[in-house]
């Protein structure tokens, strides 16, 4: 496998625009379960924030090294100010659209004893004016970098997503998508979608053999115009489908210990090394390597370019 191009990535500029997020964690002790109802009591310990989402996305590519850009919709509160603050302190340059309207989606997790108990989510999608604002910015932004990664958690932010798709690749430049839900027709003209065995499934249907999935990665591929299609597969590994054919990495061998944020390290991983000049193959590799080490982490967490040196 050819070496990790640690150069080539800190060179690249790289694009990230989709649903921002804050992943809130409660940490606290659980002793007893409540008079009140068949439930655990937890007390407070600490609190702690962190990038989730697109914003994650973004934090794993500058931990890799690259330069990057976070251009995604949050609400005007403090929840936002955590966003920035947080997304600034990982080297990343945020071009956040602000709308009053909406809340900033956050995600809060209750953990007790290491193990999470509950989590809430705050959300709203954002207005049609507002994701106009949101993709006027793209259209600046996008010609001064190299690649473009759009991350997409359904809450509404890449609602104009064929535009975008179409803003790059009218100017040369490589798209990834991590898709959501079952409409694939809206990636057309991507450089390469990374959905998960579940999401795939809900695209092309339960496959029941390794030719199955195999045909129907292939024609999926050419039927949106795609360069390739990575299917992250859990302790199966992972599957990338190009014109070149099939290639497969296994699941790195060791214990799990929380997925949350996954898929984001393998999107940033697979970014960055593909742009700096790998084949799909080698970028597949490092992505595994990278999802293999992150999942040995505890929530949404990022791997750095010195962990895979």
């Amino acid at each position: 496998m050819t070496a990790f191009p640690a150069e080539k990535i800190q060179q690249l500029k790289v694009l990230v625009i989709g649903d921002v997020m804050l992943d809130r964690y409660w940490f606290g002790d659980v002793d007893r379960i409540s008079p009140e109802a068949p439930v655990p009591v937890v007390k407070m310990g600490r609190q702690e924030d962190r990038l989730g989402g697109a914003a994650n996305v973004a934090r794993n590519v500058a931990a890799l090294g690259a330069h990057v850009s976070l251009l995604g919709v949050v609400g005007d509160d403090v929840t936002a100010d955590a966003v920035e603050q947080r997304a600034q302190e990982a080297g990343i340059c945020t071009k956040m659209v602000r709308d009053a309207q909406m809340p900033t989606t956050l995600k809060l997790r209750v953990l007790g004893r290491q193990q999470q108990l509950m989590r809430v989510d705050f959300e709203e999608r954002p207005s049609a004016a507002i994701l106009d604002v949101l993709q006027q910015q793209a259209e600046r932004l996008i010609v001064e970098h190299d690649l473009v990664i759009l991350s997409d958690y359904a809450k509404g932010c890449l609602a104009q997503v064929e535009s975008l798709i179409a803003l790059a690749k009218k100017r040369g430049i490589p798209v990834l998508v991590d898709p959501k839900g079952d409409k694939y027709v809206r990636y057309t003209g991507a450089t390469i979608l990374t959905p998960n065995r579940l999401e795939m499934s809900q695209a092309v249907g339960v496959w029941h053999s390794e030719a199955e999935l195999e045909e129907r990665a292939q024609a999926l591929r050419q039927a949106l115009e795609l360069e390739a299609i990575l299917i992250t597969r859990s302790e199966q590994g992972m599957t990338i489908f190009t014109a070149e054919g099939r290639f497969h990495a296994d699941a790195q061998a060791q214990e799990v210990f929380d997925v949350s944020g996954a898929g984001d390290t393998v999107l940033a991983t697979l970014a960055v090394t593909k742009a700096a000049g790998l084949s799909w193959s080698d970028a597949m590799n490092w992505a595994n390597i990278a999802g293999g080490i992150v999942v040995g982490k505890l929530g949404t967490s990022i791997v750095t370019a010195g962990e895979l040196q």
